[in-house]
């Protein structure tokens, strides 16, 4: 036995007793580690509310992380948790990022906000010829193009990125030029093929090199082929009211708009920097004007292009900077940005006025916990106010869903069963093509048709009523939707319409 002597051990004992009682004093009286401690309680609930497999947390004060912390499972019905280094998915967040390469490129004087597309990359070609003229960088960065959605470029279809750009010269507009708003992935393609013109590196080298690198964002990444399956999260989406794991969908081929997968240790690193004028241990960024360029106030969103919260939010105003979605909250201006792929979100969010910052990744679709724990931030951390965000956003989704329940099950509804096709199946086989749109494939099966779109999504097809069918897709997180097939004056099929698109038989 070994023998300590009376003074030594009544003094280590009366320093572990000091040591104790400070740490407990600490936490007792620390009123920052209290609203850590609260949030991160509220955090475990709220996430069992909305029944969300998994998640990743930061929130970083006066250019300190005050919490970074994973919660739940990387994939559901595994043990595996998630940590500070689980890989997810940050999507349309990756925008922020890529107006920081470009504003690189401007404090280089390569490049300006307001110079013409084609003055960098005069093979980019859109529908309208002034607009094409017109373009400037600046507004590959505002959704004000006057192009709408086409996201159906990357997501129907597997195509290059050089041949994505091609085909926005098929895409008739949808309102003149810097006249409305729809976002708009695609131009932040153009940004990123401008951003290898211009520096001569290849957007996702660049952006490792210029912001993955000198931030010591190690476990970061800038494409889906890039990462990391050992600690990597899954992707869920409900499935006939089940959440399932499913495959990654890729973004890779339109990169600049969403394609970067992070841990949260490295997205802390990232608010830190842009909340601090883009500074970080060794350097900065952008100049100190470049970077306040990026959250300057560059078109005004209308409220049906905003996000759903505001309903209960109810700012005063909406826009949209470059690569960034704002309001005002409280009386200070919030800038912040979802990322969304099927069954992967993310969300970054600002309250510069109060050098505070947030940011989230999780791995179920649209699970809306993302704006509540905003919320609930800005209001622990900096403004106050005791609003239960969680259940107010859990109610006001519910009911969305509800509503887009009742729209697609009325779609099923009044079918005449008691029809049957004019045609035998096998003269509804063969080979629809579409300009813009791309390529059906029918092909006979025994009992209906087998489908396939740009040989990219696939499904079969079964009568349904007349000449529609039901089309039931392979990957079922996708749904189910119809195809009405048209006869013409020879009584041969001659088209096929999905979605008011009607592709032509070759």
């Amino acid at each position: 036995m070994r023998h300590f002597a009376p003074v030594q051990n009544l003094k280590s004992i009366t320093l572990l007793l000091l040591f104790g009682w400070i740490n407990i004093s600490y936490g007792q009286k620390n009123p920052e580690a209290q609203k850590i401690k609260a949030f991160d309680q509220w955090a475990e609930q709220a996430m069992k509310n909305w029944d969300l497999p998994g998640m990743a947390v930061t929130i970083v004060k006066d250019g300190k992380v005050l919490l970074a912390k994973g919660y739940g499972v990387r994939e559901l019905g595994k043990p595996d948790a998630v940590d500070m280094h689980t890989q997810f998915s940050i999507g349309s967040t990756t925008k922020a990022m890529t107006a920081v390469c470009m504003g690189m490129l401007v404090d280089e004087g390569l490049v300006k906000w307001d110079d013409p597309v084609v003055q960098h990359l005069p093979e980019m070609q859109l529908y309208d010829a002034y607009a094409t003229r017109s373009l400037r960088i600046r507004d590959l960065f505002t959704h004000n193009s006057g192009v709408g959605n086409t996201d159906f470029l990357w997501g129907n279809m597997s195509i290059s990125s050089e041949a994505i750009t091609q085909k926005m010269r098929d895409v008739e507009p949808a309102y003149p030029l810097r006249g409305g708003f729809i976002y708009q992935n695609i131009f932040y393609l153009i940004a990123g093929q401008v951003i290898e013109r211009v520096s001569g590196t290849p957007w996702d080298r660049f952006i490792r090199e210029r912001i993955f690198k000198p931030l010591n964002m190690i476990h970061t990444v800038p494409l889906l082929k890039d990462t990391h399956p050992e600690n990597q999260s899954t992707a869920h989406y409900k499935v006939e009211g089940k959440i399932t794991p499913i495959k990654h969908m890729s973004a890779d081929a339109v990169g600049p708009a969403g394609s970067v997968y992070a841990c949260i240790d490295d997205l802390s690193k990232w608010t830190i920097s842009m909340l601090d004028s883009s500074k970080y241990a060794g350097g900065r960024l952008l100049k100190p004007s470049t970077w306040a360029e990026m959250f300057k106030p560059q078109v005004i969103v209308p409220a049906s292009q905003f996000y759903p919260t505001m309903q209960i939010i109810k700012p005063s105003w909406t826009t949209y900077g470059l690569g960034w979605f704002q309001h005002d909250y409280k009386g200070r201006k919030v800038n912040y940005h979802t990322g969304s792929l099927p069954g992967e979100i993310a969300m970054h969010a600002q309250l510069p006025s109060e050098k505070l910052g947030f940011f989230f990744v999780g791995n179920k679709d649209h699970a809306e916990l993302r704006h509540a724990m905003v919320y609930k931030t800005f209001d622990l951390f900096a403004l106050g106010g005791t609003t239960d965000w969680s259940s107010s956003f859990k109610t006001l989704y519910d009911g969305i869903e509800a509503r887009i329940n009742t729209a697609t099950q009325a779609k099923f509804e009044g079918r005449n069963e008691n029809t049957k096709p004019d045609h035998q199946l096998s003269e509804y086989a063969g080979t629809y093509h579409h300009k813009l749109y791309g390529t059906i494939t029918a092909e006979q099966t025994s009992d209906g048709l087998k489908i396939n779109l740009n040989q990219f999504v696939f499904a079969t097809a079964t009568h349904w009523q007349y000449e529609t069918f039901l089309v039931q897709y392979n990957e079922k997180w996708m749904g189910k939707s119809f195809i009405t097939f048209q006869t013409g004056e020879n009584g041969k099929v001659t088209e096929v319409e999905s979605d008011g698109i009607h592709f032509i038989k070759q």
